[in-house]
């Protein structure tokens, strides 16, 4: 009885959870469709209860945004959750989050953050730990490649962009 009772609940994983990388794969997806609109390649997914509620992209050149980068797209693109919802979500993003992303899923109170690169780009990743935020750090190898793919095409336009925040993404303190 035990045997048949595990496998339903492994046949129930298998169809019906879906993992991490499944979820960077969307994010993934919506960082190429930045890159293929000549913008930087961040993208990030908002998923609740193992449903996608958003998607975004960094749109910082494209809508000549300050304030659109990938994690706040999908933020923003969700809609106006109430606190019940956030709690249950989880933010997948391509490349570690900066500070201001940081602090929306600091403020919304969304527990758990699953990055697809750190190597790039170190973000406030301390930060979300520090105010007890789950961080999980994947290094998949098609989100650095993607970046990197980036960095190289688009150096010019990195070092713009960077410049506008003093040259780098670490806390102050």
């Amino acid at each position: 009885m035990m045997n048949i009772i595990n496998s339903y609940f492994i046949i129930f994983l298998v169809f019906f959870m879906k993992s991490d990388e499944y979820f960077m794969n969307i994010a993934l997806q919506q960082a190429k469709l930045s890159f293929n609109q000549g913008g930087i390649p961040i993208g990030a997914v908002l998923v609740k209860d193992n449903k996608i509620i958003s998607k975004g992209h960094n749109r910082l050149i494209q809508d000549s945004s300050v304030i659109f980068h990938g994690e706040m797209d999908a933020i923003e693109n969700a809609g106006r959750l109430n606190y019940e919802d956030y709690i249950k979500c989880t933010l997948y993003t391509t490349l570690s989050p900066c500070t201001m992303c940081s602090g929306a899923v600091i403020l919304y109170n969304i527990p758990k953050v699953v990055i697809g690169d750190n190597t790039s780009l170190m973000g406030a990743e301390n930060l979300l730990k520090d105010n007890g935020v789950e961080v999980i750090v994947l290094n998949d190898k098609k989100c650095i490649d993607l970046f990197d793919k980036y960095l190289q095409e688009n150096s010019e336009k990195w070092i713009k962009e960077l410049s506008k925040v003093g040259n780098t993404t670490k806390i102050k303190k």
